[in-house]
């Protein structure tokens, strides 16, 4: 169980099965047994209803680099059904609080990795939805921007009251901000606790 406006992360190595598992809450795949709710709609028969009250983020993230920043927020506010009157001033409040105002008419291609993923995570917010996936997020990364955009997933969250599913195998982060975790091995969940008591544990996620 995942509560309303929750940091909750999935931790596991490679193969562990975490990104399984985000394809099935995120409504993209079927599990083939089991039950499971996101947002109070079911993953077999609600798969529509879930995409439309979640954000995703992508370990890749899908901007489009030969357009600039603006453009690729635009884009993403009329994919996720935003008229231009409420696309406008959104924009100009996000590309504020991330500092990027003054970027907005460079193409994304040149701008440094921290601000493309800072990008990333918010268009995947821009629509404000009740849950928002984050797939290796801070991959890439050096400690100090990772724990940077750790930061501004835990403003953000707390701004718009998210609930925010963290996928990682980076310790450091779910450390930072998690309030829950579940450790995944071999497909299973072998843990869910607090970060406190997980941290206590003889490497979990083997």
């Amino acid at each position: 169980d995942v509560k309303e406006g929750e940091i909750f992360g999935f931790l596991g190595a490679n193969g562990a099965g975490k990104t399984t598992a985000m394809r099935i809450l995120c409504g993209l795949s079927y599990p083939t047994a089991g039950q499971a709710r996101v947002a109070g709609f079911d993953v077999y028969k609600q798969q529509e209803e879930i995409k439309k009250s979640i954000g995703y983020m992508s370990q890749k993230f899908s901007l489009y680099e030969n357009l600039t920043v603006s453009e690729n927020i635009e884009f993403y506010g009329g994919v996720y059904g935003l008229r231009r009157k409420e696309i406008r001033p959104r924009m100009r409040n996000m590309l504020e609080t991330l500092g990027l105002a003054g970027e907005a008419n460079k193409l994304v291609s040149s701008l440094p990795l921290g601000w493309k993923q800072k990008l990333a995570f918010s268009t995947a917010i821009f629509h404000e939805p009740r849950i928002v996936f984050l797939d290796e997020p801070t991959s890439g990364l050096d400690p100090i921007g990772a724990a940077a955009f750790d930061e501004l997933i835990s403003t953000l969250h707390q701004a718009l009251h998210l609930t925010v599913i963290l996928i990682t195998h980076d310790l450091d982060s779910v450390y930072r901000i998690c309030e829950k975790i579940a450790v995944l091995a071999d497909r299973h969940v072998i843990a869910v606790d607090s970060p406190e008591v997980v941290q206590q544990m003889d490497h979990p996620w083997i």
